[in-house]
């Protein structure tokens, strides 16, 4: 008989590739993570795991062994959640796992609303950026996700993640005041092409949003200044150190001293934010009412 915490544990590997990563996340030691999955490979008869560079990779056992992993705890979610509702369980905490502006904008509404609607549902929000927050549910680490799209995020049909659309907003041009084409009524991004530009490190979402619309707008962007931090980036465009693209919503409440924001002409950077939970988990009697609470709270910024 398969032991499904081992099926947990395989699947950690598979997402961060290396053992020493995959026992970070779950709060084991390397050795503990080596001995199950030996067990696991004593159960199945199959060698499960290669070694591949620096880290590992799923053999073909491995591979089908963990496609059955995700529907058999998507299943165990699901008993969870049942019997969750069986027992009226609307009362609890859940741990949610979303980027600066995401907190900010939808979070802390949602929190007000809870309190008055499901006062038995208390929330501990966790700061998490780039793909952080999806490992952090499929870990165990967080019950949702507050994500945003970018090239390698996981698909709609992942069979991990149950995913609930948000909201989508576009990314406006800031730039100085004093740039050339400050006086325009929109910017074309080709127009920019030669500029320095500041925004996100590489591995923010926000960061592959840039980068992809620059290479759509047929150049690739001179990223001369990083932060993550969308306050530090209107000050630096706002300098003079470069032009940025920085999503509509993060833009209130920051000042915009030497600063013009312009909307961009043609095919815009979106941002596409989505709420994730473990497949399985999306009708728990806790997680339900939040992810309510999100898109109720999310509908008013969708503008793209």
């Amino acid at each position: 008989m398969i032991d499904p915490r081992r099926l947990r544990i395989l699947r950690a590997v598979a997402d961060h590739r290396t053992v020493t990563a995959a026992a970070a996340a779950l709060y084991l030691t390397p050795s503990a993570v080596s001995q199950q999955l030996a067990a696991l490979e004593q159960e199945t008869g199959h060698a499960l795991l290669t070694r591949s560079g620096r880290g590992v990779r799923l053999t073909a056992p491995g591979e089908i062994l963990l496609t059955h992993a995700h529907e058999v705890l998507a299943q165990l979610e699901r008993a969870e959640a049942e019997l969750a509702a069986y027992a009226g369980g609307t009362a609890g905490e859940l741990t949610v796992a979303a980027f600066a502006t995401g907190i900010a904008e939808v979070l802390a509404p949602v929190v007000t609303l809870l309190a008055d609607r499901h006062p038995g549902i208390r929330l501990r929000v966790r700061d998490a950026e780039g793909d952080e927050s999806l490992l952090l549910v499929l870990d165990g680490g967080a019950d949702v996700a507050l994500a945003v799209e970018y090239r390698g995020a996981p698909r709609e049909d992942d069979q991990r993640l149950a995913r609930v659309p948000l909201y989508a907003e576009p990314f406006d041009a800031v730039l100085r005041a004093s740039h050339p084409l400050a006086q325009e009524p929109h910017i074309r991004l080709e127009a920019l092409a030669d500029s320095d530009w500041v925004g996100p490190y590489p591995g923010n979402p926000c960061h592959d949003v840039m980068v992809l619309a620059c290479e759509l707008a047929g150049f690739q962007p001179r990223l001369a200044h990083s932060s993550d931090d969308f306050r530090a980036v209107v000050a630096l465009a706002g300098a003079g150190a470069g032009v940025a693209l920085v999503p509509r919503s993060a833009l209130r409440g920051i000042e915009l001293k030497d600063t013009v924001v312009r909307p961009v002409e043609g095919r815009t950077a979106t941002r596409r934010v989505f709420a994730a939970v473990r497949r399985g988990a999306e009708d728990h009697p806790l997680i339900r009412p939040v992810l309510d609470a999100l898109k109720e709270t999310a509908g008013s910024l969708s503008t793209g």
